[in-house]
């Protein structure tokens, strides 16, 4: 992901390093306080989900490129 680096980059010259570090600890400590939200068993249930969404997202990927490769073939 070549262009997200150089966005990233673009930034942090503008941002203090201090704040940063502060961002990243906020994310962190409000991910924690979700984890005591929600029970184990959802917080699974939901990886799994989220795992078979992109699981459909690769078959429709894999059809597609199954569709070119044919249609490339075909004189």
């Amino acid at each position: 992901m070549p262009e997200q680096d150089s966005q990233k980059e673009k930034f942090e010259h503008h941002i203090p390093e201090d704040v940063r570090e502060h961002v990243h600890a906020a994310r962190q400590e409000v991910r924690e306080s979700i984890k005591g939200l929600f029970p184990p068993e959802f917080r699974e249930h939901r990886r799994k989900a989220r795992r078979e969404v992109l699981l459909a997202f690769r078959g429709l990927v894999d059809y597609a490129l199954q569709r070119l490769d044919e249609a490339a073939a075909k004189p």
